[in-house]
């Protein structure tokens, strides 16, 4: 298959997303030049494009966008979750246009080229987003020549061989490299990114990093925390060595019974210290693994800016965003874990609470605010607790 000659595209089509069964779904390349292959997922938010092309938690997938309009507002510096995009691409419905917004620095399309992400306009999304609800997020590969040359052989072979994201740790690979302390703080049109002085006297907190979105240690640090950061990778007896008064678990990528091999421990041992804990995402489902719960791939997954949850303690409804492909099953969870929410568009565990421990943990991302900020308390849940543990 190697060898096999390259096949030129239908006329004008500069670009072809290839599924493992061979599904063929061409359309116009933009950004940079080249093939990837991941899972293809569905992203049903209608704003952020920038943030979840830079959410760690998309390391491995190729994002199709159910909005049409992508990339209509441009591209700046400040709407950014990591110093890169971890997306390997995305597919889009209509065009990139020119930015049409105050704050765009360059265009989508230059953007994507200049961080070496592919994408690909033309398609019919809703089309693709159906098939990935009925059939599950495929394995495929996003290409774009500008030529219009592809090697199909080639590309179903790496889209058939790529083993998928079961069993895959990412989280390692998304994380940073060394402990760094965070100190900056929310945004405001007037100010842009506020900061706050590294003062001693504010609970610290130690975050673990399997692939955070900036804007978490934000809001934690607005909520009155002092925030270091330290790699998925961290011993206790690291996290520890910085006397934490509490213990924050991030959002991240890939399997989590696979990055729990070495961060199932380590919790284990933190929850044994009575501090406070809190888990976001893959932090949510690593502190289920960690009290004996089980996690499993989910069908689609939920990934957008408007689902949906039932908070059961006073029946409220929080609107929320979400990105994960796993979940924790609630039926596995041990009788000192109890169900603090779930979501209302199919039923799946959206947080749980020790009741042994101050231990806790959302499956959704309450520092996204998509339009009001319903969850954002939950920062303040976390820091209110610090200080107070034995």
């Amino acid at each position: 298959m190697a060898n096999a000659k390259p096949m030129s595209a239908p006329e004008g089509a500069t670009g072809i997303l290839v599924l493992a069964d061979g599904t063929l779904v061409w359309g116009k390349g933009f950004g940079a030049e080249g093939n990837a292959v991941g899972e293809v997922v569905f992203n049903t938010a209608m704003t952020g494009y920038q943030e979840v092309m830079t959410d760690p938690s998309y390391a491995a997938q190729i994002i199709t966008f159910t909005f049409p309009h992508i990339g209509n507002v441009g591209a700046n510096y400040e709407d950014l979750e990591a110093d890169n995009p971890f997306a390997l691409g995305c597919i889009v419905r209509e065009a990139v246009t020119a930015p049409s917004n105050y704050r765009a620095v360059q265009s989508f399309d230059q953007w994507m080229k200049s961080n070496g992400r592919i994408g690909l306009s033309g398609v019919d999304t809703r089309a693709l987003t159906r098939r990935i609800r009925e059939g599950g997020a495929p394995n495929g590969v996003i290409a774009h020549n500008a030529r219009g040359e592809f090697d199909l052989d080639a590309l179903l072979q790496k889209a058939a061989e790529w083993p998928g994201l079961e069993g895959m740790d990412l989280a390692r690979d998304v994380s940073c490299r060394q402990m760094f302390r965070w100190s900056g703080g929310g945004w405001t049109q007037s100010a842009g990114y506020g900061e706050h002085p590294d003062d001693l006297g504010r609970p610290h907190v130690v975050a673990i990093d399997y692939g955070s979105k900036r804007n978490i240690f934000r809001n934690l640090a607005d909520a009155g925390a002092r925030v270091t950061v330290l790699p998925a990778t961290a011993t206790f007896e690291e996290v520890m060595a910085h006397q934490p008064d509490g213990i924050f678990l991030s959002n991240g990528p890939g399997d989590p019974a696979a990055t729990g091999e070495y961060a199932v421990p380590v919790i284990r041992q933190l929850l044994d210290t009575g501090k406070p804990l809190f888990g976001i995402c893959l932090g949510h489902q690593l502190l289920g693994l960690a009290v004996g719960a089980k996690t499993v791939k989910m069908h689609q997954g939920h990934r957008g800016a408007n689902h949906p949850v039932k908070r059961l303690s006073d029946g409220r409804v929080e609107i929320t965003s979400m990105n994960h492909g796993f979940a924790v099953e609630a039926g596995t969870l041990p009788e000192n874990a109890r169900p603090t929410h779930v979501s209302l568009f199919d039923g799946s565990l959206a947080g749980l609470e020790l009741t042994d421990r101050p231990a806790f943990s959302v499956q959704y991302h309450p520092e996204a605010s998509p339009g009001p900020q319903d969850s954002t308390y939950l920062f303040g849940k976390f820091v209110g607790q610090l200080g107070k543990s034995t």
